[in-house]
C-alpha cells in the first residue's frame, strides 16, 4: 500500500495497484535519500493537495494497464517536494516500483555528454566553430547527398556535392551539421546498412568512421536533424581527455556529484532494482519486451561501446542532481562543474528559427539541450528559457530557471507516443504552483 497525505486525511485515492512509498505532502512523507533534500510543498510556493494529482493521473496510466509504473519527482528551489514510484518494476515477477529503481535513460544520456564536452570547453581544448576534423579527420572533405537529376545515369538513389564548409562542434552539440541518420533523410537506407555493421568489440569511434564514409543530408548549419551526432560529442571526449567516455563520466560528473547509480552498463549487483521494458500489445496493454536479465545489453561485462547519444541506465535520485548541478548555475554541494556563464550558453537558443520537429513549434536548440522560446505555440506550461530533453523509453525532465523547477517522469515502454504521460506530468507540476 502507498502511504501520502491523501490517505492520511481519509480521502479515497484512484487506482489499486500502486505502490508507493511517500509521495507529494508533508516533508515526512518523502523517501529519506541521501543527496536529495525535502521540504514541504508550501515552503516553497506549491500546494501539496494539488501534487497528489500527479499521483492520480499517472496511477490511473497504471490501472488501464498502459504503463506497468512510474516515478515522478519535483523539486523547487533545491528541495524535492515529490518523489512517488507508482505501479511495477517488473511486473512478471510482481516486483514493485520503488525510488531506486534502475531505468534506461537512452536519449537523456545526450544532455550529460554535451556538459562533458563542455568541460573539455572550459579546459581549454577547443572553440564552438572549430571544425570536428581537427580531432577527428575521418570527417574533413564531407559531400552531401542530392537527389539524381531525372535521366541521370548513376549507380546510387542520390549524387553528391562538396559540403559547403566543414562540421563544427557547435554544430554537432545542435544537430545541424547533417549526418545520416535513422529518422529521415535521402540517405536514410544507407544508415541503417552501417548501423548494422556493428560487431562485438567496436567502439564507437570504429562506428563514426563507418558514419562518416555516407554523405550528408543537407550542408552543415542549414536544417536541424536529430540523429547520432551526440556519439560524435562523447567522441571528442575521449579523444581530447585521453580517456574513455565511461572513465571520464566516472571521474569528471559522477562521483563529483554523487550519482552513485549512473552507468553505461549495470552491475550485476544492481539487477534487482532494474525495470523492465515494455510495449503496447493489444489494446495498448503492455507486453514485456525486454526482462531484468544478465542477458541484457545494459548489464555489466567487458564492453568497449560507450554511447553519448543514449546508452547510459540512471535513477530519478541521480538525475536529479545532475539537473540540480544545472539549475545552480553549474555547482551542486559545493562541487562545480561548469561555471555559470558555460551554463548560460549551453541553455540559449542556438538554432534561431529552425525547425526543432522532434520537439514541435515554439522550441529551439541549445548545446545538448532543447530550449521553450514560445510558450504559445510550444502549448506548455513550462515558462520560457525552460531547458529540457527526453528518452526512447517513455523518460522525460526539464529545468525551468524561471520557476526554480525540476520535473522528472521515469518510465520503461517503447513506444510511448500514443499516451500523455510526459506532457501530463508537466501540466499536472505547474497546476500546483499556488505563489
Amino acid at each position: 500500500m502507498r502511504t501520502s497525505i491523501a490517505k492520511w486525511l481519509g480521502l479515497v485515492l484512484v487506482g489499486t495497484a500502486a505502490v508507493t512509498a511517500g509521495l507529494a505532502g508533508a516533508e515526512a512523507d518523502l523517501p529519506k535519500m541521501d543527496g536529495v533534500p525535502t521540504a514541504e510543498a508550501e515552503s516553497v510556493g506549491m500546494s501539496s493537495e494539488r501534487l497528489e494529482r500527479i499521483d492520480q493521473v499517472m496511477q490511473a496510466y497504471i490501472d488501464r494497464g498502459e504503463t506497468a509504473g512510474v516515478v515522478t519527482l519535483v523539486a523547487r528551489q533545491g528541495k524535492v517536494i515529490h518523489f512517488s514510484a507508482q505501479g511495477q518494476r517488473d511486473v512478471e515477477s510482481a516486483a514493485p516500483m520503488t525510488h531506486d529503481s534502475i531505468f534506461r535513460i537512452a536519449s537523456m544520456t545526450k544532455p550529460i555528454a554535451s556538459v562533458a564536452l563542455m568541460m573539455m570547453y572550459e579546459d581549454g581544448h577547443f572553440q564552438l566553430r572549430d571544425p570536428i576534423s581537427k580531432w577527428l579527420p575521418e570527417f574533413a572533405d564531407m559531400r552531401v547527398a542530392v537527389p539524381a537529376p531525372p535521366g541521370a545515369r548513376i549507380t546510387s538513389r542520390f549524387d553528391t556535392e562538396p559540403a559547403n564548409g566543414p562540421i563544427t562542434v557547435q554544430q554537432i552539440l545542435t544537430h545541424t551539421a547533417g549526418l545520416a541518420n535513422s529518422y529521415r533523410g535521402i540517405t536514410q537506407p544507407e544508415f541503417m546498412e552501417m548501423s548494422a555493421e556493428t560487431r562485438p568489440g567496436d567502439t564507437v569511434g570504429d562506428m563514426l568512421k563507418r558514419l562518416a564514409k555516407l554523405p550528408l543530408n543537407f550542408h552543415p548549419g542549414e536544417h536541424w536533424e536529430y540523429g547520432r551526432a551526440t556519439d560524435i560529442v562523447g567522441r571528442l571526449v575521449e579523444v581530447m581527455s585521453g580517456q574513455t567516455l565511461d572513465e571520464f563520466f566516472k571521474d569528471r560528473i559522477f562521483e563529483p556529484l554523487d550519482m552513485t547509480d549512473t552507468h553505461f552498463y549495470l552491475p550485476e549487483s544492481k539487477l534487482d532494482r532494474f525495470a523492465a521494458l515494455y510495449r503496447p500489445g493489444d489494446d495498448s496493454q503492455i507486453a514485456l519486451s525486454e526482462a531484468p536479465s544478465t542477458g541484457s545489453r545494459y548489464v555489466a561485462e567487458p564492453h568497449t561501446y560507450f554511447s553519448g547519444a543514449g546508452g547510459l541506465v540512471s535513477t530519478a535520485r541521480d538525475y536529479f542532481r545532475f539537473s540540480q548541478m544545472m539549475l545552480n548555475g553549474g555547482e551542486l554541494d559545493g562541487v562545480r562543474i561548469l561555471s555559470r556563464k558555460t551554463v548560460e550558453m549551453v541553455t540559449a537558443n542556438h538554432t534561431g528559427d529552425k525547425e526543432i520537429w522532434l520537439a514541435g513549434p515554439g522550441y529551439g536548440f541549445g548545446l545538448g539541450y532543447a530550449v521553450v522560446t514560445d510558450l504559445g505555440p510550444a502549448a506548455t506550461p513550462r515558462s520560457e528559457g525552460t531547458y529540457y530533453w527526453s528518452g526512447a523509453f517513455g523518460t522525460i525532465f526539464w529545468i525551468d530557471p524561471e520557476e526554480e523547477l525540476i520535473g522528472m517522469v521515469l518510465q520503461q515502454l517503447r513506444p510511448y507516443v500514443h499516451l500523455n504521460v510526459r506532457p501530463d506530468m508537466a501540466s499536472m507540476t505547474y497546476q500546483a504552483i499556488i505563489d
